[in-house]
């Protein structure tokens, strides 16, 4: 689909309501959300930011981060420990999605002020359709549009298990994660992982240009959600619960324009309203660019 542009808080909700586009219908849309608080960056998931062959590097990271994490582990699981490594900030082949459009939006407007932002919808249940029978096939028996990480386990165990299957066609794979603390619930996170490190979501979206549309969101229209936001109480201090979140929306409430950057040029170091998690949800530690999604997730 293409790209449209808003004019107006009210013409985005309007287009935001029509789920006619949907697989299956618009009861119950499987659709995620993830806002970018820049429209130049990209939905690149932090593991491509590394330098070097980060594919190589992918079972070292996850390897150490169990060794030296064993004190906090979420289960025996690879996704619910892939999930937890997310949540913290490590370099893996997720990327963080909502399913509350408000939560997306409030990550594409929280910084960037004068800059326009993207909000991204994806038909999960379209993605889904393009899986390989391993996998479509469990999840329809069960009923359910995205996985849980134990239906993922129990068919797919590990990262060189899903490889394997997308070995002869690459495909997405959207999950809830588990609900290690506030944050994911009160973002309704989401995460998609691709089925090979070096095939990146966007690239893969592109060419599967049925199962989403997006909406360019220029600056005078940005700062208008950025207030309907507000005053629905869609805050850092919500959605980012904890000392983090209280400090990073006092900030921003406090601040005319966007605070002053620490950032050296990459978009590593931005000060903004959040970690950034997904585009959609943030599920780690601040700072963010505001998107939801750690700044080198979302840079161009």
């Amino acid at each position: 689909m293409a790209i449209e542009t808003v004019d107006s808080w009210r013409a985005l909700d309007d287009a935001l309501g029509d789920k006619s586009w949907c697989h299956g219908g618009q009861v119950h849309p499987a659709t995620v959300f993830r806002g970018l608080a820049r429209s130049t960056y990209r939905n690149i998931h932090s593991l491509a930011r590394l330098n070097g062959d980060f594919a190589q590097l992918e079972p070292h990271l996850l390897r150490s981060f169990r060794k030296y994490a064993h004190r906090h582990s979420p289960g025996l699981s690879t996704w619910d420990w892939l999930s937890l490594a997310q949540h913290h900030g490590l370099p893996t082949r997720l990327l963080d999605w909502t399913h509350s459009p408000l939560v997306a939006l409030h990550f594409a407007t929280a910084g960037r002020r004068g800059e326009d932002a993207m909000l991204w919808e994806v038909d999960c249940a379209a993605v889904h359709e393009r899986l390989p029978d391993r996998l479509l096939g469990p999840l329809r028996d069960e009923g359910a549009r995205v996985f849980t990480t134990e239906l993922l386990d129990e068919l797919a165990p590990d990262l060189t298990a899903l490889d394997e299957l997308g070995a002869g066609d690459p495909f997405l794979v959207f999950f809830e994660p588990p609900s290690l603390d506030e944050r994911i619930v009160n973002q309704a996170a989401v995460l998609s992982v691709a089925s090979a490190p070096t095939l990146q979501v966007e690239d893969w979206l592109l060419d599967h240009p049925e199962v989403w549309r997006a909406w360019r969101i220029p600056p005078h229209v940005k700062d208008e959600i950025r207030a309907r936001l507000d005053q629905a109480n869609f805050t850092e201090r919500v959605l980012l619960p904890g000392l983090d979140g209280l400090a990073a929306w006092l900030r921003r409430y406090y601040s005319p324009q966007d605070p002053v950057s620490e950032d050296d040029g990459t978009g590593e170091s931005e000060i903004s309203a959040n970690r950034g998690g997904s585009g959609g949800a943030s599920m780690a530690e601040p700072p963010s660019d505001g998107a939801g999604e750690r700044m080198r997730d979302d840079q161009p």
